[in-house]
């Protein structure tokens, strides 16, 4: 029988054991996969349209460990243009310890590229992920896409990759950012695109806040998917804060020991 690992405070741990807690496998051989969602008590997976109403201390504090430690964040272009995304900001030197012990980051502390999933490149060049100071942003699109809408965004700096004819498909995305050598891979949503990655078997972790309110609404679920898939999950910890947001971790029960 699975049992949840006992609740751990937040405040009885430094940010050395919240490295140790969240890091990836030591150099994985093909990419990783970990999603990282925030859901109030009652499901909502935002709040008027945005995660950030659902953001606690305790949820920013793992959100940027999380980034800290990955090569590349993964998003939809819906959940990009909704929460303005921009360029990822990191922690240069954590990122440069974190290389030289095998749990993440980069040799230079470059921060994650960040990469988009859009089947119509239907981004606006002008907006933050393409003006903001950072790593050059990565978009996987489709074949089908205008031609029109790649330029520009190639145009705005974009480093642009076909992942599919019609779809991108989930294996076509692994397969780009494989080839890019980025294996640590933080997916940031949105819910189509965790249901897509569920529905490919694709999820290595699952890290998900629960935030110490109730919404309401008609916000929708962190996964949403025509094929419903179970995909058997153990726990690896469950983190208390103060203000009651529960931070836990689920791995995929084939992961690892």
């Amino acid at each position: 029988m699975q049992h949840m690992p006992n609740a751990i405070q937040l405040t009885d741990l430094t940010h050395d054991d919240l490295v140790e807690m969240y890091a990836y496998p030591v150099e994985p051989s093909a990419p990783y996969v970990r999603v990282n969602f925030v859901t109030s008590i009652d499901g909502a997976v935002t709040v008027d349209g945005r995660s950030g109403g659902l953001g606690t201390p305790a949820d920013k504090k793992v959100f940027a460990l999380l980034r800290d430690l990955a090569d590349v964040v993964l998003v939809g272009a819906g959940t990009a243009r909704a929460e303005n995304y921009g360029a990822a900001h990191t922690d240069s030197e954590l990122r440069k310890r974190l290389h030289r012990e095998g749990l993440g980051g980069d040799a230079d502390g470059t921060p994650p590229r960040i990469a988009v999933v859009t089947h119509g490149a239907s981004l606006d060049p002008a907006s933050k992920l393409f003006t903001d100071a950072g790593a050059r942003p990565i978009i996987l699109t489709t074949t089908a896409a205008p031609a029109e809408h790649k330029k520009r965004l190639i145009d705005a700096g974009a480093e642009l990759i076909e992942a599919g004819e019609d779809d991108c498909t989930i294996t076509a995305v692994r397969d780009a950012l494989e080839g890019l050598g980025l294996r640590r891979v933080l997916c940031e949503g949105g819910p189509s695109l965790f249901g897509q990655l569920i529905a490919a078997e694709s999820v290595d972790e699952v890290c998900l806040t629960v935030s110490p309110q109730l919404v309401g609404g008609i916000a929708g679920r962190i996964a949403m998917s025509p094929n419903a898939l179970p995909t058997p999950m153990r726990p690896r910890h469950l983190l208390l804060d103060t203000d009651g947001t529960i931070l836990t971790r689920w791995e995929r029960a084939h992961t690892r020991g």
